[in-house]
This record gives C-alpha cells, sequence and structure tokens, in this order.
C-alpha cells in the first residue's frame, strides 16, 4: 500500500510540474503570467493533493524547469525567488491543510489557500532581500516587492481563490484527495 502511495504520489507531482511549465506558456503568449500567476495554480493543487515532501519539491521543481526549457521565468533574478515563493507554498498548504478538520471543506480550502500566500509571499520577500544584498539583484526591497507582487497578481490570486476551492471540494467528494 505504501508503495502504491508513493507511485501515485510521483505520477501527481509529475503532472503538476509539467501543468506548472504548460500553463504559463499559454499565459505568456499574451503577456498575462506574472498578472495571472498561472505557475501558482498546479503548485497549490499539489499542496492539496500530496504529502509536504512531494509539495516542496513541486514548487521548487517546476520554476527551475520552466526557465531551462522556456525562459520563463527569467534565471536570475525571478526564478529564484519564484522556486523558494512556489515551494512554500506547497509545503503551506499541504502542512495546513493536514491540522485543519475535515467537517468544513471549502473553510478548511480557503484557510489554507490564503495562509500559504501569505506565507508564501514573506517567503519570497526575504529571498528577495538576499537576492538584492549579496547579489546585488536589480529587484525593490522586500517590503516594495511583496506590496508590488500583491497587486500586479491580484487578478491570479482573485482566479486561484475562486477556482480551487470548489475543484478541491470535488476532488473530495470523488475522494481523490482524503481531507
Amino acid at each position: 500500500m505504501k508503495n502504491e502511495s508513493s507511485i501515485r504520489d510521483i505520477i501527481i507531482s509529475a503532472l503538476m510540474i509539467a501543468l506548472g511549465i504548460l500553463l504559463p506558456m499559454a499565459f505568456h503568449a499574451f503577456g498575462l503570467g506574472s498578472t495571472f500567476l498561472p505557475m501558482h495554480i498546479p503548485v497549490l493543487i499539489a499542496g492539496y493533493l500530496l504529502p509536504v515532501h512531494f509539495s516542496i519539491i513541486v514548487g521548487a521543481v517546476t520554476p527551475f524547469l520552466s526557465s531551462i526549457l522556456t525562459g520563463m521565468p527569467p534565471f536570475f533574478p525571478i526564478m529564484p525567488y519564484m522556486c523558494f515563493e512556489l515551494a512554500a507554498y506547497g509545503a503551506a498548504v499541504s502542512f495546513i491543510r493536514k491540522r485543519l478538520f475535515a467537517e468544513k471543506p471549502m473553510a478548511n480550502v480557503y484557510i489554507s489557500l490564503i495562509g500559504s500566500m501569505i506565507f508564501g509571499r514573506i517567503v519570497a520577500g526575504l529571498i528577495v532581500w538576499i537576492l538584492v544584498l549579496f547579489f546585488s539583484a536589480k529587484l525593490p526591497g522586500p517590503v516594495a516587492f511583496i506590496t508590488g507582487a500583491v497587486a500586479s497578481g491580484l487578478p491570479g490570486i482573485i482566479i486561484q481563490l475562486v477556482l480551487i476551492p470548489p475543484l478541491m471540494v470535488l476532488l473530495r467528494k470523488a475522494r481523490v484527495i482524503n481531507q
């Protein structure tokens, strides 16, 4: 049973990484990648479907592979903070959802989703600060970065808050996920 679970987790991880590369390609074709945050969606979904360690891997690997394969996000300075930000998203969703009560699945999804968004932005701000301080990256300071990222990514945040919770409830009812 453990082996079947590991194989399932590997397959879902690969699928989410592939979606995390393909979905942004469609948005970047119209110059809408940084507005609609399409890479975030598969990583957040991975957090609901996978254990924490797999979710971290999906979050860290997706922007790296996308940068190597498509040039988006740019390798430096954006890809490094996105790897940490998305790894934080996956970890936070997976961690928070396992600690919430299962009686109210929609509330649990919103709590874990919003919590992960906050945590991920804080992690991204910290990495931006490190990149600016130690690598002379041409990025704004952490507070300005977080404020700008939330403001410019607001349409993507709204899409995530509208699409992901009902999808997770459907997957729960279909017994694809346990909680």
